[in-house]
């Protein structure tokens, strides 16, 4: 979240986040018509900028949403993060398509709320427990695949994570084969080979974890709850942590943290 006092750049204007406000109408609140990108800050420069648009791209086309330009938002994220003074941190931008009439169908014409917002923390790189959550996620729904405003599964299972005394879900698709963690990729680290879900078995396509697949340090495979039990180590990774897991369902899990280390020094590279 945000500290209070820190502006907002809010559709066009950089403004206290105490005087920024949000139509009552917006399909976001309202229904979760939207999109988001959290974006690692280091050095005052957003990492991956590029890959970040282009998720968000992907996923306004999916929604048939209007994507906003992409100088205009390299340039407010440049504007924010001198105002806030922020250079090691995180960036978030939430796109909605604005405010329309009650109902499903959205207005003819939309006009999309964009909003960014910085903050100079990021979540502490520490060992996460896992427990397998009760629900299953859904590979072959289209919101397995963007980064949607429709987070509510992802809640869930945090929260029932948080229930059990653990860290974070471990997330299973319908099939029963390793999907992801509620916010992370999982990594896998078999017979001394990296490997992750496949987005058809329900894994998001992380940024952290397309750097790696380029670069060739990572392989994609079908993982089964067995595996990640009988693996060399297992990470969780996203766009601002990487992190060992070092346990499953109260099963310890060896670790590694110079090969974690490795991964997450390439993905400052």
């Amino acid at each position: 979240m945000t500290p209070a006092g820190l502006p907002v750049w809010l559709n066009g204007r950089i403004i206290d986040q105490a005087e920024a406000r949000i139509d009552p109408a917006d399909r976001g609140l309202l229904l979760g018509d939207g999109l988001f990108e959290t974006m690692r800050v280091a050095g005052g420069v957003v990492r991956h900028f590029p890959l970040h648009m282009d998720r968000l791209a992907h996923g306004a086309g999916v929604l048939m949403l209007p994507p906003p330009d992409r100088g205009l938002i390299a340039q407010a994220a440049a504007d924010l993060l001198a105002a806030c003074g922020v250079q090691n941190g995180a960036l978030r931008l939430t796109l909605t398509r604005g405010p329309g009439p009650r109902g499903l169908l959205p207005p003819p014409e939309v006009r999309p709320t964009v909003l960014l917002t910085a903050t100079a923390s990021l979540p502490p790189a520490t060992p996460v427990r896992l427990v397998t959550a009760s629900h299953r996620r859904d590979e072959e729904s289209v919101l397995s695949r963007i980064k949607s405003l429709n987070y509510l599964p992802s809640i869930l299972a945090r929260m029932e994570a948080a229930g059990r005394g653990a860290d974070d879900a471990l997330l299973l698709n319908r099939a029963g084969h390793v999907a992801e963690t509620s916010a992370s990729t999982l990594v896998a680290i078999i017979e001394g080979e990296a490997l992750t879900p496949p987005v058809h078995d329900g894994a998001l396509p992380g940024i952290a974890r397309g750097v790696l697949l380029a670069a060739g340090l990572l392989r994609e495979s079908r993982l089964s709850p067995a595996m990640l039990r009988g693996a060399g180590a297992v990470f969780a990774l996203n766009s601002l942590s990487a992190r060992e897991v070092v346990a499953i369902d109260g099963h310890e899990l060896p670790r590694q943290p110079a090969l974690l280390a490795g991964l997450a020094a390439h993905l400052d590279g």
